[in-house]
């Protein structure tokens, strides 16, 4: 335990951002589990809807420093080509 009231300050506030961040990586993986079932019923509507809104939960969470701006990129993009090949299949 901090001896300081700084210390003991801050140990408060890491655990706001703790449960904050952790918020938006749940809701984060929320709807990337709804854009993969979509992926495993071949439904290219859904599954168009639901990469909008993990691409813009990525970069949410990317500019609040909540995950790292390459890990959201490298996720996007391979959200992205799952859904590329997809519709390649469809066709």
């Amino acid at each position: 335990m901090p001896n300081i009231k700084s210390a003991e300050k801050r140990v408060k506030i890491i655990e706001k951002k703790t449960a904050q961040n952790k918020s938006v990586k749940s809701k984060i993986s929320t709807y990337i589990k709804k854009f993969k079932a979509a992926i495993e019923n071949k439904d290219i509507e859904v599954a168009e809807v639901a990469l909008g809104d993990v691409v813009s939960l990525l970069d949410k969470a990317a500019s609040d420093n909540v995950i790292h701006k390459n890990n959201a990129d490298r996720r996007k993009a391979h959200y992205a080509k799952l859904l590329d090949d997809l519709k390649k299949e469809a066709k």
